[in-house]
């Protein structure tokens, strides 16, 4: 068992169980916005457009 394992208290690792299992049972479409989520600067640029598009700050698809 690596040692990182080995120091984790009891409650830690039945999360950490808890966790992975919640993964395995999730989408493609889940595991996809979940990995958009964790991905700071995905999340950034998402932020940052939907505030240009709140603004009226959107470019037009025709002059992309």
């Amino acid at each position: 068992m690596p040692n990182t394992l080995k120091e984790m208290d009891r409650v830690e690792l039945v999360n950490i169980e808890r966790l992975a299992h919640i993964i395995r049972g999730l989408s493609a479409v889940e595991i996809e916005t979940l990995e958009l989520l964790l991905d700071k600067d995905a999340s950034n640029t998402i932020t940052q457009s939907l505030g240009e598009l709140e603004a009226g700050e959107r470019i037009p698809i025709e002059e992309w």
